[in-house]
């Protein structure tokens, strides 16, 4: 059975239960391919600075501070639309 992950709002809103597969998949969705180090996907954020999302597995879940760093960027990208 293949597992398909809708960019929903929900899938992020208990970030005590997200697969990383899932996190992962969100965030290749709107920021683009990661650059891999070992066990680290680390995804380069579109506005001024030096901003990076890096995401590590915890078992099959992502961690949750991460899921939480995630959403807060995914506001941040919806707001720097919205004023584009």
């Amino acid at each position: 059975m293949c597992y398909h992950v809708f960019m929903d709002e929900h899938v992020l809103d208990n970030p005590q239960n997200v697969r990383f597969e899932d996190l992962l998949h969100i965030c290749m969705t709107h920021f683009g391919e990661p650059r891999i180090r070992g066990s680290h996907h680390i995804f380069k954020m579109p506005w001024v600075g030096d901003p990076r999302l890096n995401l590590q597995k915890d078992g099959k879940m992502a961690k949750p501070y991460q899921v939480k760093a995630v959403r807060r960027a995914l506001e941040k990208l919806g707001e720097n639309d919205e004023t584009t």
